[in-house]
């Protein structure tokens, strides 16, 4: 992460859903063509034109909620406002931004080239919109999942409206449409196209509360608008249907059943274990190059299939490992700090502390992720503690058991905020059981995991 940027006082607004906005048909009479807001006057239109005009002649990003996760948006046609989300970030330059749109009018302004006023040397951004430069294969894909968590890839024209940064050097864009109506308010009264990653430091946890947001980027950002938890709590699914047959860039939101139920995408097949994933190429979108999501503590993911025992994970199978944790924690110095802390995240079939040696489980804590804000929706994690023993000998620390439920939408909710709420803990180790990446969005929830991971089991 750069070290040059200057100390700044970062400021949480609370935002309101109330009434934020409502779409009206485009001229050419889609149902997303247009995004009005709302002119009621409330608190929370008023904290929207306040981070609106902050947008407009700031070079530093805004935290914004989402319904996958919060991110970190800037004006996507000003150069020195896409290089202020690199700079808050720390995020390597060539890993390309997804854009945010309010309506189909704001894309098809994107799509249309760019035209210089010779006369007076001045980019025009205003483009006749009644001509539909959507490529077919995706409008059963934006008439269904749109607004949503979707980002589809389109070609990027020439002259193009967007900050070069945004696209690092690609020749196509992703771009989604938000659900959340402080998304689509906010990008709305800003008047642009934003570009907005999540709203964390660079291979951190995404952040799905606007708490986990200030964790990471107090005194890096000015603004964070708080929308209360995000609901989907991965991010969007990036799709290209630019190619024959198309493909699934990244796992998210939208499942690859789901986009298998539309007209043209039948045959749709799964892309982001390409050799970018693994380094070795310029990424093809966002998400695809670098390791994300990890936390402080080092991450032990144990697949779904996985052979457990008749009751979880055994205890022999970890309990070298934790040993080995033990060994190079006393040769550290730990000891001599704090106990050794041990976490566990279990999902459907791990029983409470996964099988480990431990003594009776008397702290239990419901931790609220809502930062304190009186958000209308909150995400609640059951966190047990009990004292920690290898197999044979003495208590060597604590074991921190958190359950983020069974079904796949809670499960990838709860997901980051269970890593971020174990680091802040002090866990040095998190266990974690994986679910089948198979079904609904569990494809998701895998891939981030697996990227969080330094060791997986299999």
């Amino acid at each position: 992460m750069s070290q040059d940027l200057p100390k700044m006082s970062t400021r949480i607004l609370k935002v309101w859903e109330g009434e934020l906005g409502k779409f009206k048909e485009g001229e050419n009479q889609e149902k997303l063509g247009l995004w009005e807001v709302s002119q009621i006057d409330s608190p929370g239109i008023k904290s929207l034109h306040e981070a609106a005009d902050y947008l407009k002649t700031k070079d530093t990003p805004v935290g914004f909620p989402t319904e996958t996760v919060y991110g970190l948006g800037a004006d996507a046609t000003r150069s020195a406002a896409v290089k202020g989300i690199y700079a808050a970030k720390g995020r390597p330059s060539d890993n390309p931004l997804i854009i945010h749109i309010a309506d189909l009018e704001m894309l098809q302004n994107l799509l249309a080239p760019a035209t210089e006023n010779t006369t007076n040397n001045i980019t025009d951004t205003t483009t006749d919109t009644s001509h539909d430069r959507i490529p077919e294969i995706y409008k059963p894909l934006i008439e269904k999942f749109w607004p949503g968590p979707l980002t589809i890839l389109l070609p990027n024209p020439t002259p193009s409206k967007l900050a070069p940064e945004v696209t690092a050097g690609l020749k196509t864009f992703g771009v989604r449409m938000p659900k959340s109506p402080f998304a689509l308010s906010l990008i709305k009264l800003t008047g642009a196209p934003l570009a907005a990653p999540s709203a964390n430091a660079s291979t951190k946890p995404s952040p799905t509360t606007a708490q986990h947001v200030l964790e990471d980027l107090n005194g890096r950002i000015e603004l964070i608008l708080d929308g209360g938890p995000c609901l989907v709590g991965v991010e969007s699914t990036v799709v290209d249907g630019l190619c024959d047959p198309p493909v699934i860039l990244r796992p998210g939101g939208v499942s690859i059943d789901e986009l298998r139920s539309c007209a043209g995408w039948e045959k749709v097949e799964e892309a982001y274990e390409d050799e970018s994933e693994l380094g070795k190429s310029a990424p093809r979108a966002p998400g695809m190059k670098y390791k994300h999501y990890s936390p402080k503590a080092k991450v032990v993911l144990y697949e779904a299939r996985f052979p457990y025992g008749k009751d979880g994970v055994m205890p022999q199978e970890i309990d070298g490992m934790i040993r080995n944790e033990l060994t190079l924690f006393k040769t550290s110095g730990g000891l001599h700090k704090t106990s050794l802390q041990i976490g566990v995240i279990r999902t459907r079939h791990w029983k409470l502390g996964a099988g480990l040696y431990c003594g009776d489980f008397k702290t239990r804590e419901t931790v609220k992720t809502d930062a304190g804000q009186d958000s209308q929706e909150t995400i609640e994690l059951d966190v047990q503690e009990a004292d920690l023993y290898p197999s044979k000998g003495p208590k060597i620390g604590r074991l921190m058991d958190v359950s983020i439920g069974e079904d796949t939408r809670s499960i990838a909710q709860g997901l980051f905020s269970a890593l971020r709420e174990l680091d802040r803990r002090g866990a040095r180790v998190i266990f974690v059981e994986g679910i089948l990446d198979d079904e609904d969005i569990g494809a998701a929830v895998m891939n981030r995991l697996r990227k969080a991971a330094s060791t997986i089991k299999s």
